[in-house]
């Protein structure tokens, strides 16, 4: 009778393989830890104060861009009590708050890069006491907000204009004459792709009597922005990564469906989700992100959150249905509507991250200034959509642990039943337990270091957007690289392990072939016969015996 490769393999070949794959295994943590440089930048920029010398301007005027540096750059200011703003009766609505970056270092100008992929800016704010203008609670600062971008020495190309409202958090001690708001950073716009190498930002902050805009909001001396980016050098790493491991993966998901297809039967359950598992996988590794070196594609990111959100979904329905069909129980498996209570709680949490994906990212398209959470409305919106997801996450993991307390415990009792067989029987028999429950604790070991990305990843974002300056999180390269390789190396020896074997079992330790009934499989072997059904025949025939 035929098995899988794990079940027949040598142990020197085994031992071989694993030491191969765990070398791979450190040499992606390796990659990122002594290769790649950090995977993001901070730039930390002040606004140039720049005069709008047109008080009663027209529209067109009023949406003119103003640069702090380079030909026509503008007249600007230091502080509002220099001389020329009283001079001139230079108004609140005459300031236009200027950011052009990257900034020079050390007498060089710099320029923005592809290889940088994204960016996200996100605003600090310096407010000063005023008793005649204190700030109301629930204060509320109502921008004008345009971004644009060069390349060379071309003309300024706007690539977006907003109204734009924030709420401001901001909070103060004792109220003293000139003291400073304690202002927590909000989130200001995220951009998908980083095509131009110039990039400029003027914000108004207009004051009109007739209206409430902006009054009770203290008085702006100064605006911080914070831009994060991906690193050029991390980008380089990670877009040669995919692209050496997509081939490699891609060739052993053929290899493993054409064993499959030479089978004289259907594939079974966990094959089928194996080979799922790789498709996810392969789409995933797909390098499509060297496509953004060459053409301007702001959907990049939304995508590529989407790849991930697939793998994600395809990953944990494999570990339910992986760790189901070897319960070891006398339940008849290999049904995936068997699973439907088991995946509902997955499919609720990916169709919830979808959603508030699509309501973050994806109207960030059109305007990306803006942020689910800038609104009362909105903020409830994606909390409801996280804490639904984050329910269906805990509940997933509380039945994915006890499904595999519950492997454990029943491999454990009907392994008793080696007790009656011979001792190269026994041997033969225990050394496939041992393959499996091996197997077992590397999927643990994977699950948790998933989990663990994926909260890592969410706190970081959550930082950069919500401004929350408690949160001090730095993760390195080698953890990225580390996870990523970690995904590629588990699903590769899934395949490797789990591809139909060209060698026949007869007899365990070299009894007469008579016997090969009792032989023990660690997978489904047909769709009719499971691991549970084998084993649990086999303690019965012990039994009798």
């Amino acid at each position: 009778m035929a098995g899988v490769v794990l079940e027949t393999l040598s142990w020197k070949k085994l031992i071989a393989l694993s030491i191969v794959l765990l070398i791979c295994q450190i040499g992606f943590f390796l990659i990122g830890g002594k290769i790649a440089p950090s995977p993001h930048h901070v730039q930390q920029l002040l606004a140039t104060k720049c005069i709008d010398e047109h008080k009663h301007g027209g529209h067109n005027h009023k949406h003119k861009l103003f640069w702090p540096r380079g030909a026509g750059s503008c007249t600007s200011v230091s502080t509002f009590e220099d001389q020329k703003i009283e001079e001139d009766e230079i108004g609140a609505n005459q300031i236009v708050f200027a950011f052009q970056f990257p900034i020079p270092r050390e007498g060089k100008e710099l320029k923005m890069n592809k290889w940088f992929q994204y960016m996200i800016a996100v605003l600090g704010f310096e407010i000063k006491y005023k008793e005649n203008n204190p700030m109301v609670e629930n204060a509320v600062i109502d921008m004008d907000s345009r971004i644009a971008a060069r390349s060379g020495n071309s003309d300024w190309i706007e690539i977006a204009r907003s109204n734009e409202q924030r709420k401001l958090d901001c909070h103060l001690g004792e109220k003293k004459e000139n003291d400073y708001y304690d202002c927590n950073m909000t989130a200001f716009f995220e951009l998908g792709s980083v095509y131009y190498e110039d990039y400029l930002v003027n914000i108004r902050i207009p004051v009109h009597n007739n209206s409430a805009k902006n009054w009770g909001i203290g008085k702006v001396e100064d605006i911080w922005m914070h831009v994060i980016h991906q690193t050029g050098g991390f980008t380089q790493v990670w877009f040669i990564m995919k692209t050496c491991v997509f081939p490699v993966v891609l060739g052993i998901m053929i290899w493993y469906w054409r064993r499959i297809q030479q089978l004289p039967r259907l594939p079974n359950l966990l094959e089928k989700i194996l080979f799922t598992l790789g498709l996810a996988l392969t789409f995933l590794n797909l390098p499509i992100e060297w496509l953004t070196l060459a053409f301007n594609i702001p959907f990049m990111s939304l995508l590529s959150d989407i790849r991930q959100g697939i793998f994600y979904s395809v990953l944990m329905a494999f570990w339910i249905i992986f760790l189901g069909e070897h319960m070891l129980d006398d339940y008849e498996r290999n049904r995936l509507v068997m699973y439907w209570k088991h995946l509902s709680a997955v499919i609720l949490g990916c169709i919830c991250l979808f959603i508030f994906e699509l309501c973050e990212k994806g109207v960030q398209l059109a305007n990306p200034f803006y942020s689910i959470w800038v609104t009362d409305t909105g903020t409830k919106l994606g909390l409801a959509f996280i804490c639904l997801a984050g329910i269906a996450a805990c509940v997933y993991f509380l039945f994915m642990l006890y499904m595999l307390v519950m492997v454990f415990i029943n491999m454990r009792r009907k392994s008793t039943s080696l007790l009656h067989f011979s001792s190269s029987r026994r041997k033969y028999y225990q050394g496939l337990i041992f393959r499996f429950r091996f197997l077992l604790l590397v999927t643990v070991f994977c699950a948790a270091l998933t989990v663990i990305f994926f909260i890592i990843s969410q706190i970081s974002e959550a930082q950069w957007k919500w401004g929350d300056e408690g949160v001090s999180l730095e993760y390195t390269s080698a953890f990225f690289t580390g996870v990523y390789g970690m995904w590629n190396v588990y699903v590769f020896s899934l395949m490797v392990l789990y591809a139909p074997s060209h060698k026949v079992i007869t007899s365990a330790g070299g009894e007469d072939e008579d016997e090969d009934e009792d032989v023990i499989h660690l997978t489904p072997l047909t769709s009719e016969a499971s691991t549970s059904s084998a084993l649990a025949s086999l303690a019965r025939k012990a039994t009798v015996d």
